[in-house]
């Protein structure tokens, strides 16, 4: 969190007074903290990018303001793009940018600078990385500039120190290689090295993720040069398909929060429109786990149409604008920002993305955010202090397996299961189908799951497909079951180790916990069914059916005497294992009723520790619960195409439960709750 103290305070200890005025001068300086950071009890905040550029006129800047203030929105994040600043004979004009921070200040709207030195008019995401040393000397005096003049208005709420960090591969550049090769000299020779046999080299993966969190702190150090303890914001971006490059636990040793990226157009190819609202629910939850700590908010949300932009062309909707606000914070998010509130006029992504039409009227998706932003403005000190319930069911998702599944690419046959995405998609589809349930689910890279507790008893751990098991975490692995934790694997988890090394052939580390040892996988259709002996169920499974050697687990579904899928108690926990690709050919068969009947049969204790979920799985809908001192918001959506009525499982009694926001007239009698198509409902307890 950060310390930033109004320098007028530090100033004023040093001078000797009465006890009154000493007291008074402490809470002033409070004040000046609370509103120069983002606190995790802050009030969730909802905002636009304002985008400024040459040929607009103060008063039109002024406007977009005004009409933030209106709408309840608090915060903006602004491009600061040098070279509508610095001029060719080396001088700095900042006062297209002035207009910006100084109409912040008239309408109290809090605004992060975004840099953004000098690069190409076509660039839409900015620079990620040094190209060489000059450049790296240019940014460094860009941050000066930049900086010792902004920190002056009271408007400035922070910095983001650049534009959706991950770049999907090393750079090629002289200045990189340069890095790596010191990079190189530092590393340690690893204690495990897969048993001696010949191996892959996952070195530039592991280089890209030190890459990363070396310039975002060169960064955030540049920065706090000229303006000490500053709050600093970064938003990474398409996490499903970047999420092995970012370690948000050494982010957070110099971050004061989070945020993201995530944008339906751009960033959510694994899922269709119905499920964006499920996929900004995964994706708050990879934040929020990320995060830790430190608050997290979303930095970027599409407001509008895309037109050429984008890999994928849609406008939101009015009702998708609402369900993608309340799903983030329904994940803790402590706010918003939508990209963007007015269309930029030139360059890539001219016309597009905005909340605001041509003539600087609201549409009706800036209409639905100010009542969002209006409802949690009116219940400040219930939002502030909103904690998500945690189920303790964890999805974990790890590096590795994507590294290897990326390295792994021939091309051939298009199954979703041996593609890039395969592991990432597995885990998705056990995300939907708990969320169906109206269960809450973690969503953790391995890494940032804490394996050092003494009782697991009530905690869940699903691998769906998690095909590369590092051997760091074949230990804990079994700690956490011993301590009676219960792990649901699925598919090809732990078919190769951090190297891929194929593990299941050279003396399988994970087959004590396990119970047993796989013969073989045998490639058998893009769908086939997986039969359960108890409770007798058929699931559907996809390409891959492991058949296991047994030794301690107990077959929990045979084919033609085989056994492919078992349970095995170790310790005072239990894994449930399925060597074929469940999760995902749920997925794929756009069906989670039986793989969540399932499922409710092992995480039962869990379904009955949660103050609210659905009695029965309800497709195409998700639930979200927060706990604020001693009442409950929960935040359901339906996007099932159809109204719905809808009983809750309450855990106790005593509710009064009372709307706080419903788009199309949704209500709640006692526990059940009538909701339309495409409606968001939030309701107090």
């Amino acid at each position: 969190m950060s310390k930033r103290i109004n320098r007028t305070c530090i100033g004023s200890f040093l001078y000797p007074g009465k006890r009154l005025l000493f007291i008074l001068l402490i809470n002033f300086c409070i004040n000046q903290i609370s509103i120069a950071q983002t606190s995790l009890t802050d009030v969730p905040m909802i905002g636009a990018e304002i985008f400024i550029e040459p040929g607009q006129k103060p008063e039109e800047i002024d406007t977009w303001f005004r009409l933030m203030k209106e709408a309840g929105m608090t915060l903006t994040r602004i491009r600061l793009f040098e070279s509508y600043m610095h001029k060719e004979d080396g001088s700095w004009d900042y006062s297209l940018f002035d207009a910006a921070y100084k109409a912040g200040e008239k309408y109290g709207i809090r605004i992060y600078g975004n840099l953004f030195p000098a690069t190409s008019f076509t660039d839409v995401g900015g620079f990620k990385f040094p190209r060489d040393e000059a450049h790296l000397k240019s940014i460094a005096e860009y941050i000066k500039n930049l900086v010792t003049h902004f920190k002056q208005f009271k408007s400035s709420y922070g910095w983001v120190p650049i534009n959706e960090p991950g770049s999907g591969g090393l750079p090629k550049d002289n200045f990189t290689n340069k890095k790596y090769q010191e990079w190189k000299t530092k590393q340690s020779v690893p204690i495990y090295n897969s048993n001696g046999y010949q191996h892959f080299d996952f070195a530039d993966e592991r280089f890209l993720i030190d890459y990363n969190i070396w310039f975002l702190k060169w960064l955030t150090d540049e920065i706090q040069k000229y303006d000490p303890g500053s709050p600093i914001h970064v938003n990474n971006h398409a996490i499903f398909q970047n999420g092995a490059e970012y370690n948000f636990p050494e982010w957070r040793k110099f971050l004061t929060s989070l945020g993201g990226s995530a944008h339906a157009s751009w960033h959510f190819g694994y899922f269709n429109r119905s499920q964006y609202a499920m996929a900004l629910s995964a994706n708050s939850e990879m934040l929020r786990s990320g995060a830790g700590n430190i608050p997290w908010l979303m930095t970027e949300l599409q407001g509008g149409n895309n037109t050429y932009s984008g890999y994928n062309a849609m406008c939101p909707t009015k009702e998708e604008i609402a369900q993608w606000l309340w799903t983030t914070i329904g994940a803790e998010s402590k706010g918003n920002i939508f990209w963007s509130l007015n269309p930029r006029a030139s360059g890539t992504e001219a016309g597009e993305w905005a909340l605001l039409n041509f003539q600087n009227e609201p549409s009706d998706r800036m209409k639905e955010a100010a009542n969002v932003a209006k409802t949690i403005n009116r219940n400040p000190n219930l939002f502030a202090h909103a904690k998500e319930v945690e189920s303790g069911i964890n999805i974990l998702y790890v590096r590795e397996a994507l590294w290897v599944e990326k390295k792994l690419q021939t091309g051939g046959t298009p199954y979703e299961g041996r593609n890039v995405g395969g592991v990432m998609k597995s885990a998705l589809g056990y995300f939907e189908a708990i969320s169906e349930m109206g269960l809450q689910t973690n969503f953790k890279e391995i890494g940032e799951f804490d394996f050092s507790q003494t009782n697991y008893t009530g905690k869940v751990i699903i691998l769906a497909h998690q095909i590369a098991i590092p051997s760091k975490y074949w230990k804990p692995l079994e700690d956490f079951v011993s301590k009676g934790g219960k792990l649901i694997a699925d598919g090809l988890t732990g078919f190769y180790d951090e190297n891929a090394l194929s593990i299941m052939k050279t003396g399988f580390p994970l087959e004590k916990l396990f119970g047993g040892n796989i013969k073989e996988f045998k490639v058998i259709d893009n769908l086939f069914t997986l039969r359960l002996i108890n409770p007798k169920l058929d699931l559907p499974a996809h390409l891959w059916r492991g058949t296991i050697a047994a030794t301690t687990a107990r077959p929990i579904s045979t084919n033609e005497a085989e056994t492919v899928a078992v349970r095995n108690n170790f310790g005072k926990g239990e894994v449930i294992w399925m060597p074929s690709l469940v999760g995902l050919g749920a997925r794929i068969n756009k069906n989670y009723k039986n793989l969540g009947i399932f499922l409710k049969t092992i995480v039962q204790p869990n379904v009955d520790a949660s103050p609210f979920s659905f009695v029965n799985t309800q497709e195409g809908m998700l639930m979200k619960t927060l706990q604020s001192n001693s009442s409950y918001i929960t935040i359901i959506l339906n996007k099932s195409g159809i109204n719905k009525s809808v009983v809750l499982k309450v855990k106790e009694k005593n509710h009064n439960p009372k709307v706080l926001f419903a788009n199309k007239k949704g209500n709640i009698k006692n526990n059940i709750v009538a909701i339309a198509s495409e409606e968001t409902i939030v309701i107090q307890w």
